[in-house]
């Protein structure tokens, strides 16, 4: 399964969102820090869940962060959130 579509797979599963796009960006970033031929470094999230309602930006970060917690350690360089509720 590609990164991306992990990503959303676990998103979806933990937060119910509304609307959601998991876009490989690594592309854009050829030659920089941690990236690798064949892209799944750089990934561009956006996310739209009721879960989020009244956390800040810090806790809507933190529960990705958490939920992407293996991916974040192994395969994903940079995960760019847009996150809202």
């Amino acid at each position: 399964m590609a990164t991306a579509d992990t990503i959303a797979q676990k998103l979806n599963a933990a937060l119910t969102p509304q609307q959601i796009n998991v876009a490989d960006v690594s592309d854009k970033h050829a030659g920089h820090a941690g990236w690798r031929e064949g892209g799944g470094t750089h990934f561009e999230v956006t996310v739209k869940a009721r879960v989020f309602s009244g956390k800040s930006r810090l806790q809507r970060h933190r529960m990705v962060n958490e939920i992407l917690a293996d991916e974040l350690a192994n395969s994903i360089h940079a995960l760019e959130l847009h996150l809202s509720d």
